[in-house]
């Protein structure tokens, strides 16, 4: 049922002034104001006129800076933006504080229904591969190619080093982990992140660990950052015990567009062990094994993912331009809503 209770931030108009966000070379920024939400794009120039449009959306805790290796090495063969999701990077809350995958999934069908560049090769990462498999199951006429990276779907037995970053969607713990961490500097907190994530942290480089401790600070200046992210792994856990036709993996197999899904080795936050059960879910896949790579593998080794999906592009050149042709699937909603979900869904706390 969609909650009455109000968001816990203040609306977005009255939010403290932060720094202003980091665009690499070549990138620049854009607020987009869409019913409900205001969300940040990051876009590069094309390589040229016509290319197809790609979509990437990062994952918990993440923003659109997550993509900043990859997409110039895809210059040549789409027309590349990456989106803060609500609440994430530059973008505000949402209005209706709905930070469910569907609430997620929600803002990347307004915004591709408004900006009119779909069907497009659409990418996610961790919580934003189970957004973008929700849009692909829901709105095949909005995808040409997924590309997963691993993915966050549903796994019975999680593994223990996922087990802090499960346990935020418990009402009380951000707050809890907020106090207890209160004397932390932003540089130990990148350093935990970057184990965490990280095969390798010492593929990081000087410059690429500096920024991230100048968006850490940015981010912990923010009111609504940890609400942000407690609502968002609830989020993730609610997706988890969801049936029927709204279970993700009943939706990956629901997914018409031709897959790529990458799975590093050393992920300590989605199994590795799952890449077999999706390349059986996904009837159209392809899988990229990483062995040193963790949760990151497009921050970590750019390359070969971008090397994997223009091969995806190669193999499926007579056949993308096809499958976004299809009418939605489910209960589609004019209000953006999809897989029949209430419009106003909230996970609340």
């Amino acid at each position: 049922m969609p909650s009455t209770e109000p968001p816990s931030v203040p609306p977005a108009n009255v939010l403290p002034k932060v720094a202003a966000i980091r665009a690499a070379d070549g990138e620049r920024l854009r607020s987009v104001h869409l019913p409900g939400m205001t969300l940040t794009v990051r876009s590069r120039r094309p390589a040229r006129e016509g290319l197809p449009p790609a979509l990437y959306v990062h994952g918990l805790g993440g923003s659109s800076q997550n993509w900043s290796a990859l997409m110039p090495l895809l210059d040549g063969v789409v027309h590349s933006e990456a989106l803060d999701l609500p609440g994430f990077g530059d973008s505000p809350p949402p209005d209706d504080g709905d930070y469910s995958i569907t609430g997620h999934a929600r803002a990347v069908v307004r915004h591709l229904d408004a900006s009119g560049r779909g069907p497009v090769h659409l990418f996610g990462n961790s919580l934003g591969g189970a957004v973008v498999t929700r849009v692909a199951a829901a709105r095949p006429d909005l995808v040409r190619t997924l590309t997963l990276v691993s993915p966050a779907l549903p796994e019975i037995r999680v593994q223990r080093s996922a087990v802090p970053t499960g346990l935020l969607a418990v009402p009380g713990v951000a707050a809890l982990f907020t106090r207890l961490t209160r004397e932390w500097t932003a540089e130990q907190r990148v350093r935990g992140v970057r184990a965490l994530c990280y095969g390798d942290p010492e593929r990081v480089s000087d410059e690429g660990f500096r920024n991230a401790v100048e968006e850490m600070e940015r981010r912990l200046q923010l009111p609504y950052f940890w609400d942000a992210m407690a609502r968002s792994a609830r989020g993730i856990v609610n997706a988890y015990t969801l049936g029927g036709q709204h279970a993700l993996w009943r939706q990956a197999e629901r997914v018409l567009a031709p897959t790529l899904l990458v799975y590093g080795g050393r992920d300590q936050l989605v199994a590795y062990r799952m890449a077999q059960r999706a390349a059986r879910a996904f009837r159209d896949s392809r899988l990229l094994t990483l062995p040193d790579a963790g949760h990151v593998a497009m921050m970590e080794y750019p390359e070969a993912v971008a090397t994997a999906f223009r091969e995806l592009l190669a193999d499926t050149a007579d056949t993308t331009d096809t499958v976004g042709t299809g009418k939605p699937v489910g209960d589609e909603r004019t209000d953006g809503a999809v897989d029949g979900e209430p419009a106003n869904q909230t996970t609340g706390g």
